[in-house]
């Protein structure tokens, strides 16, 4: 079980998982992706049951300023599992002080096979830490993604950000050149580089993918780097930018993939799984093998079960 303050995710037994769904079930709402079973939203918490995973395990998200109360109607170890999370981060983030104003920067879409690499580097204030509170806004994997697109024309027009995406048109193009974490880095550095021209002073935070050093090699070759930046794995759930980068990259990305849902008349799955490979194959009957690699990562696996 993960726990925090305006979320809840729980992975329950057969039995009170019935209960749910028999609950809530009646006045669901359509899933907002392929992965729900169904969406259920109220004033105050929103909660998403997932379909079972490979496992067979299945997680019920609960989320908003009631997370925890709705969440204790079907576990009462919430509070105790929110009382050691809150110690366990505290352990992991002792050391690490979140200092303001800050960017942070995340990315979203690495894993998936269709739709870009979408990278957010944001600024974040003292003062922007209620309004970030309110909404709501953590890691955006603990997110359900129609509440990022709710709050995110919020988060757009009220905070400073510089967002870059990465189509797989041209990801294709330089991935012979640079690996995965390689592109990572440059597009992190761009990102915050555009935010650090107008906020000089501010700290650099960033969720780890790679060894700093390694990091840096990475961007020898770049005219500019970015220095001085605190690199911390789980980035997300210890600073506020970096949260919101992630949030506001993964708005970008679902933006992105509504594009190409309304440019090719289909819905594009998420992820990498069998529905991807799937569809990828209606794709190619429909438009090609070419047009194919206009928008997917022809490194993954899912393009060689193509060829």
């Amino acid at each position: 079980m993960k726990a925090k303050t305006n979320s809840y995710t729980m992975t329950p037994n057969a039995e009170t998982l019935n209960k749910i769904k028999a609950f809530y079930a009646p006045m669901a709402e359509a899933p907002t992706n392929e992965y729900m079973e169904f969406f259920y939203r109220d004033e105050g918490v929103t909660v998403s049951v997932y379909k079972p995973n490979k496992k067979g395990v299945t997680k019920v998200l609960f989320q908003g300023e009631r997370a925890v109360s709705e969440a204790m109607i079907w576990d009462l170890n919430v509070i105790s599992e929110i009382a050691k999370e809150e110690a366990e981060a505290k352990k992991t983030t002792a050391t690490i002080p979140n200092r303001y104003p800050q960017i942070g920067s995340d990315e979203v879409g690495t894993g998936d096979f269709f739709g870009p690499i979408c990278v957010c580097a944001a600024l974040v204030k003292e003062s922007d830490l209620a309004l970030l509170n309110e909404l709501g806004v953590t890691d955006s994997k603990k997110m359900n993604d129609s509440y990022i697109r709710e709050i995110g024309p919020t988060l757009v027009s009220k905070f400073d950000y510089s967002q870059l995406s990465l189509p797989n048109e041209k990801f294709n193009e330089v991935h012979d050149e640079f690996n995965m974490n390689a592109i990572k880095a440059k597009l992190h550095n761009r990102a915050v580089l555009n935010l650090l021209d107008k906020h000089s002073g501010a700290y650099i935070y960033q969720d780890q993918f790679a060894e700093e050093g390694l990091y840096y090699k990475y961007l020898k070759d770049e005219e500019k780097v970015a220095r001085g930046i605190i690199f911390a794995t789980k980035g997300e759930s210890q600073f506020p930018s970096v949260a919101l980068g992630s949030v506001i990259a993964r708005y970008s990305f679902l933006k992105k993939m509504d594009s190409l849902n309304e440019k090719y008349h289909m819905t594009f799955p998420l992820g990498a799984g069998e529905a991807v490979d799937e569809f990828a194959k209606e794709f190619v009957a429909r438009f090609g093998i070419e047009e194919l690699k206009k928008v997917a990562k022809t490194n993954f696996a899912n393009f060689k079960k193509l060829i």
